[in-house]
C-alpha cells in the first residue's frame, strides 16, 4: 500500500494528513481519491500542484510500489 501525504490546503480539504491506499499507479491513486471526493480530486489536478513519489517530483503517471510514499504539494506562493 502506498503512503499518501497531504500538505497545506490539501490537508484541510480532505480532512486528513496521512493514510495508506492501494494503487498500482499515480493515475489510479488520483482516480480513487477523486471517486471519494470529486472536489478534492479536482483540487489535486489544479495548476501548480506538484506530486512527489518517494521524495522525487514526478510528472505524468508513474507506477507505485507497495512501499511508495506519495506527497501532494499545493501551489507555492511567496515573493
Amino acid at each position: 500500500m502506498a503512503r499518501v501525504l497531504l500538505f497545506g490546503r490539501f490537508r484541510d480539504l480532505a480532512g486528513w494528513r496521512e493514510r495508506e491506499m492501494e494503487a498500482a499507479t499515480l493515475f489510479d491513486l488520483r482516480t480513487a481519491l477523486t471517486r471519494e471526493d470529486p472536489d478534492f480530486g479536482a483540487a489535486l489536478t489544479g495548476p501548480g500542484v506538484q506530486v512527489a513519489v518517494d521524495q522525487t517530483i514526478m510528472r505524468g503517471d508513474v507506477p507505485l510500489g507497495p512501499r511508495s510514499e506519495v506527497a501532494f504539494l499545493p501551489p507555492m506562493s511567496g515573493g
